[in-house]
């Protein structure tokens, strides 16, 4: 199976490249992004050495299928999918804090809270809980969002207090926040999972919040299969889940965290290859859809002449 890496396209238009964990990302001069969805997979904020295969379509389908989703609960960026690889859509000014918001003690708030803090963001959580309980309402947790390196949890106080974010687009944020994480749960209950955690990443354009990048997809969310949740957790078992949760796990097994001194592990071709299947099957799983493997022994070369085909047209 082909994998794409990266794209370093020459596109009509463009007037800037940026290179993220994941996204290339070509600006053009009037003000649209291009975001291709590499095969790119990070974790602990690095790059792992290998790229999965079909990963990147897989993402860039679930999030504009919940891009188009939940477009009446909040704005967002995009504007056209012209290949299964790409979103096109407005060039917004990112707020510099990512939204998290959990419903369950599952991933970093679960190993916080089993290290004995009950403080995690500025929100304090109840004492007494299991690994994977619901939390009584959901919880926003923000980080900063950095250029580099490690995101940074962050309180609601601090991130005011700061000028990080002004009191009444911050309100606005989690008001979003909670909005979006509501549909995301009921819909995903209609597939017969539960959402635990996401995060959101918005932006501003013309004075007005959009929603940005990704949502809901295996690389920004955690989601639990819903049947047998119950039993699992009364008999503290781990719970089946749709995420790159288990990259991070086979990662640690493995001596790996992200600290520094760390040397990175290197996925034989086998686990490359769960990895693949996992994406997808959390793509179908969650819209219900079949995921198609397009074939083409060179992604980059169908995904620039898609690409230049749209932005000729529109």
């Amino acid at each position: 199976m082909s994998a794409l890496r990266e794209t370093n396209f020459t596109l009509p238009g463009q007037t800037a490249f940026y290179r993220g964990k994941v996204r290339d990302v070509y600006t053009l001069s009037d003000g649209r992004l291009v975001m291709v969805a590499s095969d790119r997979i990070s974790a602990f904020d690095h790059i792992l050495p290998r790229p999965i295969p079909y990963k990147g379509a897989v993402l860039n389908q679930i999030a504009a299928y919940f891009l188009r989703a939940t477009e009446d609960v909040c704005p967002n960026w995009l504007t056209a999918t012209p290949d299964p690889n790409v979103a096109i859509g407005e060039r917004c000014e990112p707020f510099r804090v990512e939204m998290v918001i959990r419903g369950y003690l599952a991933g970093h708030a679960a190993r916080t809270y089993a290290d004995g803090g009950r403080v995690l963001c500025g929100v304090t959580m109840p004492d007494g809980m299991r690994e994977n309980e619901a939390f009584p309402e959901p919880i926003i947790t923000p980080t900063t969002k950095a250029e580099e390196g490690h995101d940074e949890d962050i309180s609601r106080e601090d991130i005011i207090a700061q000028g990080i974010v002004s009191r009444e687009d911050y309100e606005q944020l989690e008001r979003y926040t909670r909005a979006l994480f509501e549909r995301g749960t009921r819909m995903a209950a209609e597939q017969g999972l539960i959402l635990v955690d996401t995060k959101y990443e918005f932006g501003k354009k013309d004075g007005r919040i959009l929603l940005m990048d990704e949502i809901h997809t295996p690389d920004s969310s955690r989601y639990f299969y819903a049947d047998g949740y119950a039993e699992r957790l009364a008999n503290g078992e781990k719970q089946r889940q749709l995420s790159k949760e288990f990259v991070r796990e086979w990662l640690m097994a493995n001596g790996f965290q992200g600290k520094d001194g760390q040397q990175m592990p290197v996925m034989p071709d086998e686990f490359v290859a769960q990895i693949t299947e996992r994406y997808i099957e959390l793509f179908e799983k969650v819209t219900g859809r079949t995921f198609v493997k397009d074939p083409d022994p060179d992604p980059a070369q169908r995904i620039e002449k898609n690409i230049i085909a749209y932005l000729e047209v529109v």
